[in-house]
Formats: C-alpha cells, sequence, structure tokens
C-alpha cells in the first residue's frame, strides 16, 4: 500500500538504527509532540531499539488528554439538559469528569451522540430543529479547520439550534511552556507532522532560535519517526537548532492556507487550561465575537463551574514528560482503560493508554540496559 508499507520496511529501519547508534555520542533527551507518534514509538518498540543515548520523552499531544476537567463538567451539564443532542467523538465519552463522564450521562437519560464529523452534529441540527445540538469541539490544529467549518456554515444557513463547546489548543504555545517550565530535560522536538500539515513550518523557527533546540516535522509510520530522531540527534551532534521538514509528502512550509484562512474567520486566540498542566498563555482558540452566538458556553450559561483533579493522578507529570506512566503508582492498579482516573488513560493517544495497550506494565521508570536491536522485533 502506498504511502504506509514503504515506511514500514523493516531493512531502512535497521540502517536508520544503525545511522543514529554511530552518530549519537552523548545522552539526548527529544520529545514527540504528538500522542499519536507516541502509541507508534510503542506499538513498535522504537524507544526499545534506539542505543541507550537516546531518550524519547513522551508530550502532550493528545486533545482527549488535555481537555481541562471544568471543560468535561460543563459538557456533562449541557448534555444532561433535555433539550440538547450532545455531539462528540467517541474517545471523549469515557474521559472522567468531576464525578461522572458522558457515557453516565447517556445511561441516565442524556441525548448523547457519536458523531464522525462536526458536519455530522451539523446535519442532526438541520434534522431536529426543536432541539439544541452540541457539537463537542477539542482538539489541536488539525482539528480546528473542520469545527470552524461547520460553524461557519450553520450561520450561512440560519441555523440557531446548533453550537459548539470549544476546547482547541495551539502547539507552538505549549512548546514554550515546557522549555520554560523548571524540571524541562526536553533538548529537541519531533514536531507533529499532521499539525503542521495544517499551520506549516513559521511559527517553529522563532522556538528553535530562542530555546536553542532542534526541531523536526515528523510523520507517524516507523520510518518516519526514526528519521526524525536521525535529524534530530545529527543537529544535536552538530550544535545546530534549525526546524527541519521531514514529513515533506504531506507538510508544506505554509500548510494548508485555506484552512487556516478558515480558522482564522471563525476562531481568535485566547489563553487556554490544559488538564494536568495548568495555564498556558494565548494557547488555544475561541469563537470570535462574529460567531459568539454559537459558542454552547455562553447559550447555556455553565460558567463558573469549579473542579478538583485526583489526587492520585499522575497525568498532568506524563503530559510534560516529567514522568513515565509506569511510574505513577495508580497505573495498571486502580488506573486501568476500564477505570480510568485521568485522560491519559482514556484516550486512544494517551501515553498511559500506550503503554497499557502494548503491556509495557513493567517498563523501566529511566533507561537502563536495553535489549540489541536484533533480538527485538523488526519495526514493521
Amino acid at each position: 500500500m502506498k504511502y504506509i508499507d514503504e515506511f514500514n520496511d523493516p531493512e531502512l529501519a535497521r540502517r536508520l538504527l544503525d545511522e543514529i547508534r554511530t552518530t549519537a555520542t552523548r545522552p539526548w533527551a527529544l520529545m514527540e509532540v504528538c500522542g499519536g507518534q507516541t502509541h507508534s514509538i510503542i506499538r513498535h518498540g522504537i524507544d526499545q531499539l534506539l542505543p541507550e543515548q537516546v531518550e524519547l520523552i513522551h508530550g502532550p499531544g493528545c486533545p482527549v488528554c488535555v481537555t481541562p476537567l471544568d471543560v468535561i463538567d460543563k459538557a456533562l451539564e449541557i448534555a444532561a439538559r433535555p433539550e440538547v443532542i450532545f455531539c462528540s467523538f467517541g474517545d471523549m465519552l469515557r474521559v472522567p469528569g468531576t464525578d461522572r463522564d458522558l457515557f453516565r450521562v447517556k445511561g441516565e437519560g442524556g441525548d448523547v451522540r457519536v458523531v464522525y464529523s462536526p458536519l455530522d452534529a451539523l446535519e442532526l441540527a438541520r434534522r431536529n430543529p426543536d432541539r439544541q445540538v452540541v457539537f463537542f469541539a477539542i482538539g489541536f490544529e488539525t482539528t480546528a479547520p473542520a469545527n470552524a467549518m461547520a460553524v461557519h456554515r450553520a450561520r450561512r444557513e440560519g441555523l440557531g439550534n446548533f453550537s459548539l463547546l470549544v476546547s482547541h489548543v495551539r502547539v507552538p504555545p505549549a512548546i514554550e511552556a515546557i522549555m520554560t517550565a523548571p524540571a524541562c530535560r526536553v533538548q529537541g522536538f519531533l514536531a507533529a507532522g499532521h499539525v503542521c500539515s495544517v499551520m506549516g513550518t513559521a511559527e517553529y523557527p522563532g522556538l528553535a532560535d530562542r530555546f536553542g533546540v532542534p526541531i523536526v516535522v515528523t510523520g507517524f509510520e516507523p520510518l518516519d519517526i526514526l528519521e526524525g530522531i536521525r535529524r534530530t540527534v545529527r543537529q544535536l551532534e552538530l550544535g545546530e537548532h534549525r526546524v527541519e521538514n521531514a514529513y515533506p509528502r504531506a507538510v508544506r512550509d505554509d500548510g494548508n492556507p485555506a484552512a487556516v484562512r478558515m480558522i482564522e474567520e471563525v476562531f481568535e486566540v485566547t489563553d487556554r487550561n490544559w488538564r494536568g498542566i495548568g495555564p498556558i498563555p494565548a494557547s488555544g482558540w475561541r469563537l470570535s465575537e462574529a460567531f459568539r452566538a454559537y459558542d454552547a458556553e455562553h447559550r447555556f450559561d455553565v460558567a463558573g463551574i469549579r473542579t478538583e483533579e485526583p489526587a492520585e493522578c499522575r497525568s498532568g507529570e506524563v503530559l510534560q514528560g516529567l514522568i513515565k506512566p509506569t511510574e505513577c503508582a495508580a497505573f495498571g492498579t486502580t488506573c486501568t482503560p476500564r477505570t480510568p482516573l485521568g485522560a491519559t488513560m482514556v484516550s486512544s493517544e494517551g501515553a498511559c493508554a500506550a503503554y497499557y495497550l502494548y503491556r509495557r506494565m513493567n517498563a523501566p521508570a529511566t533507561q537502563g540496559a536495553r535489549p540489541a536491536a536484533e533480538e527485538m522485533n523488526p519495526v514493521a
């Protein structure tokens, strides 16, 4: 299959690993920004195949994981109202709020529906003019264009019964927050390729210069990730800190201008709170004044909700790359995919879910002796 099989070639993977091994002369800590990259790394055992000098730190790039608890609670309150059809992608239904999740609301009689696109929710609004249809608009730069298009169409069609509960976040301010944190160990980034396919790379050179870190735009297949690691390590060894595009089949420097225009027309930049991390200035989007009538928070008056995270959940430290999932005492015991304490165990892109799914139950907290590459399954 074109563009998938080619990037799962075991022989090419071995060559890239050999080059990384010969290039790395000292310890380097790299962060893969996206949860999709984390799952690919864990699934294919890439972290265990790397030389011990190269450590991968899992980043905060999971939209479900970083949606803050107070927004989840607002979703629960809105979804419980009898006049509302609440629409969401499926992986949000089991994310725990303060005392329940959307599945529980559905079980208690709420009209909660799984959709595959915000346009599906828009169609529900057309078919149910006597109901209020709310779409849970979460995610990074990747999902923002489609959500913007949905509300843009709603206004054009005069649909007064459609609205978005918005919790969009932006990657560049998160990288800045990670690099300015006192405990930061990150020396280079594998930037999320799908984010850059929308936004391009223009926001990254300033970050690379300011913090002296290489940023390599990276895809999601095994060879994509190994190539991103190879380029990042090479820059670090040479003392360089540039932005490189290692995902040219999907990413152009200017991204997708039409998608960016749609985002800029419908949304405006705002401060956002990230679950487990806290507030990050200018790290999100909200509906602009012209589209504020489609903001579910205003329509249903759910401001003022106060929440508190479970004390035993350390997902915030996982999201910041400060600990591995297995370093949390609740991992695999009181916190499992069936009984999650935090969103990192629920989300299909969460780091805790990746470790649980691929049976990294006893993964070492820090790097130690690793099996030789030939003792592992090939990256395929």
